[in-house]
């Protein structure tokens, strides 16, 4: 296992329609570099894994159990395993941070969708 990457090398993966993903994953924690197209909906789900995440660009509208924010660059959110979330895109579309712990083993083993450059860095 290299100890170094470069996001951009990395390939893109489908998480749900309009939300795409390169992942980076160690022995416990995954994190993933999630770009979210404008008005892309991730629907209501919960998982196991604890998700810590922020905002790098553009807005967003996130709910975690029954509280909602509008958020934007640099804003944050810390989902306990199991809570029910959702989030919601701006007109601009957002790029995010994710981490999840334990390790998104279905995020990795997903097919790599169409390359293309990322929206961040």
């Amino acid at each position: 296992m290299a100890g170094f990457d470069d996001i951009r090398q990395l390939p893109l993966r489908q998480i749900w329609d309009g939300i795409t993903a390169r992942v980076i994953s160690g022995e416990r924690l995954s994190l993933g570099v999630v770009e979210l197209d404008p008005g892309a909906v991730a629907r209501e789900h919960h998982h196991e894994h604890e998700q810590l995440g922020m905002v790098i660009s553009g807005k967003m509208t996130f709910r975690i159990g029954d509280e909602t924010r509008e958020l934007g660059p640099g804003e944050t959110w810390t989902i306990p395993s199991n809570v029910p979330h959702e989030a919601t895109a701006g007109p601009e579309g957002a790029v995010v941070l994710d981490v999840f712990a334990p390790v998104r083993e279905d995020w990795v083993s997903l097919e790599p969708a169409a390359p293309r450059e990322p929206r961040w860095p």
